[in-house]
């Protein structure tokens, strides 16, 4: 039986997932797409986790696009490459479907870090990384451009030259250089510490004005002022009702832990 190329472990309020290929460094193919979706999918209806971390079993977070695995079914790539003129294809969707959980999801990173797997982490709401992990937008090297869903997430991790730059060179860069660049949110010998300490300081948070921002700060990035201040307005107008919110108000008051009940936004 072959072994998933995903794992999902929940412990506690913590949602683990793993790429697990990491005979190949997790390089990505078809399958491992496809149940990478699944397993956000899943996890978008799970009301009781407050953050999911994102890592890669073995050496490597993602060396990227395995390109041998992944095109024996020319086809089935076709069909992956497809999609309606308001939709994602599912290339891009396994990037940007994490951004649409209402939770943070936390890309831990260590070893290689290239091409579809650099941009699946910047799909992540953070990332942290070893210094020394190597960080590449590998497609120049193969005459592509970067087409995961992974360049809106650049421009708004990084300057317009220097996205520019790594796409067009494919540079290989350290993971201290991303953090400096802001591709990575911090380089740290202990990554995965680094994210549970920041899962904990946000949990210490209402889980419902925690996915309202979520889904506000996304939404107003690119939007027209007008639609920015109306959605601020929605979204406080849901806040102000939620059982949460009191409970947060409540704690703040008596300066005591909260202890909130399950996310009812999302």
């Amino acid at each position: 039986m072959t072994e998933s190329r995903v794992l999902t472990e929940i412990e506690g309020q913590i949602a683990y997932v793993w790429l697990n290929r990491p005979d190949k460094l997790n390089g990505v193919d078809l399958e491992l797409i496809e149940e990478l979706i699944a397993a956000a999918e899943s996890l978008k209806s799970n009301r009781d986790i407050r953050a999911v971390v994102l890592q890669g079993k073995g050496r490597s977070f993602c060396a990227g696009l395995d390109f041998g695995a992944a095109f024996k079914d020319k086809r089935k790539v076709a069909r992956f490459f497809l999609a309606g003129p308001r939709a994602v294809n599912r290339f891009q969707k396994v990037t940007t479907v994490w951004r649409d959980l209402p939770v943070p999801v936390i890309a831990v990173v260590h070893g290689h870090c290239y091409g579809a797997g650099l941009q699946l982490a910047a799909g992540a709401d953070f990332r942290f990384t070893t210094p020394d992990a190597t960080w590449s937008i590998l497609e120049a090297k193969w005459g592509l451009v970067p087409d995961m869903g992974g360049t809106v997430p650049f421009g708004d991790q990084m300057k317009a030259d220097d996205v520019m730059r790594l796409s067009m060179t494919g540079e290989q860069i350290t993971g201290a250089r991303a953090a400096e660049l802001g591709l990575a949110t911090e380089a740290v010998d202990e990554p995965i510490k680094a994210a549970l300490d920041l899962v904990a300081a946000i949990s210490e948070r209402s889980p419902d004005s925690v996915a309202a921002t979520k889904k506000l700060l996304y939404a107003n990035r690119r939007g027209s002022l007008r639609r920015a201040w109306r959605l601020e307005r929605r979204l406080q107008k849901k806040m102000f009702g939620s059982a949460n919110t009191k409970i947060a108000r409540e704690a703040a008051t008596a300066k005591q832990p909260a202890a909130y009940d399950p996310r009812s936004f999302d």
